[in-house]
């Protein structure tokens, strides 16, 4: 896999002790690795419930938008690093300029994940590809991008949006009118017309040493991460190496540290295009847990910790995983049990949180030689956890949603 070596000057001072900011599902995921690591990783959750609240050793309560709360977090550990992107940028920067405890990614990189006007700001100016954008400052912005690009834009809110919310596709001014009243100023993007969705993985450390996983290809359903295949099907060595080169690139840019997804439109010309960064462990990376001589959640907290990165090698040709959505069965027991006992390849991991429809309640993987067969087994899987399993399941197709 391509990397970069860590300048020779870098003092290497490895972290015991690192806070994790926010407690859900990424955060409860980082614990095992921690505690291979030898690492003490105390977590900020806002409820005790939360799913890494709910089997951390440590836990402060606390919100992430507190700043003493994070400020408390801060004194007991070296690192801080995070669950989601929405601590306030002055919060960590106060916290920077003291001195005691580093911010990994620190709060100048995270911008770029926490705002989507300064990422794609960024990004075009140091000539990464990008969809065609606007800025939306006032309703006649939106009559002009929507003129500009044929009639249909796609707006986000440059703040707070994950999964499908904060995103509109419009053909009409007044469709974002509110939005645009609300928060003052929008991103509009053409309305890309890709074949698919690519993921590239990458993790760096503080000295630059950094490393990238195989580019992945990923499938959404009612705008959440629903199905993963590694490698990404169809995609040449060079255009992995081309796509990694990427992600490399801008963590190399923005000063990453940590992992960084980038997640990517891809055109039927084999163009591709940004769509938007997490600096943190993501759902189109799930697939290494099980795949992978290293995960992603263990390369994060080495690379924040600043300890040597893993190997990002494939354990078989191909990994797929499959996101488990809140379904029918309030009680993923049996199914569980059920999809085990049918298939004892596929690898199942829960978060410990409450059915809800459409919810990330957890994921499975299974790595092999065909991923095609790897799916329809994961989806079979699938079903049997989330509608129960008395509930019959017939033949699935890859890609096939519920």
């Amino acid at each position: 896999m391509p990397e970069t070596s860590p300048r020779p000057d870098h003092p290497s001072a490895p972290a015991r002790r690192v806070g994790i900011i926010g407690a859900g599902q990424l955060a409860r995921m980082m614990l095992g690795p921690a505690i291979e690591l030898g690492l003490t990783a105390p977590v900020l959750a806002t409820d005790p419930a939360e799913s890494a609240a709910a089997v951390a050793a440590q836990v402060r309560l606390g919100r992430h938008d507190d700043e003493q709360a994070v400020r408390d977090l801060a004194a007991e550990v070296e690192v801080i690093t995070f669950d989601h992107e929405h601590v306030p940028a002055s919060v960590l920067e106060g916290i920077e300029r003291d001195g005691a405890t580093a911010v990994r990614p620190g709060p100048a990189a995270l911008i770029h994940a926490q705002d989507k006007l300064i990422m794609r700001e960024k990004l075009s100016s140091l000539g990464h590809p990008c969809p065609r954008w606007w800025r939306i400052t006032s309703v006649q912005d939106l009559v002009t991008a929507l003129a500009e690009s044929g009639g249909r834009i796609v707006v986000k809110t440059p703040r707070g949006g994950y999964d499908a919310h904060g995103v509109r596709i419009v053909d009409d001014a007044e469709q974002a009118a509110d939005w645009l009243s609300e928060h003052g100023e929008l991103l509009a993007e053409e309305l890309v017309p890709f074949t698919r969705e690519l993921s590239a993985q990458v993790a760096r450390r503080p000295g630059g040493e950094a490393i990238a996983y195989p580019v992945v290809q990923s499938v959404q359903k009612d705008g959440v991460c629903y199905e993963v295949v590694a490698p990404a099907p169809g995609l040449d060595a060079a255009d992995q190496q081309r796509i990694q080169g990427l992600a490399l690139a801008i963590a190399e840019d923005l000063d990453v540290t940590g992992m960084l997804a980038v997640e990517l439109f891809e055109t039927a010309e084999g163009e591709v295009l940004v769509n938007e960064l997490a600096m943190r462990p993501h759902n189109t990376g799930h697939w290494s847990m099980d795949g992978a001589v290293t995960g992603q959640f263990e390369q994060h907290l080495r690379a924040v910790a600043d300890i040597p990165l893993g190997s990002t090698a494939p354990l078989a040709p191909a990994a797929v995983m499959v996101n488990l959505l809140g379904g029918a069965a309030e009680d993923l027991a049996p199914g569980a049990r059920a999809a085990l006992a049918a298939d004892p390849d596929v690898k199942l991991h829960l978060y410990g949180k409450s059915v809800r429809p459409g919810r990330k309640i957890g994921h499975v993987t299974l790595i092999g030689e065909d991923p095609e067969d790897l799916l329809a087994r994961a989806h079979r899987a699938e079903r049997l956890i989330i509608d129960g399993p008395d509930v019959p399941v017939g033949p699935t197709t890859p890609g096939e949603t519920r």
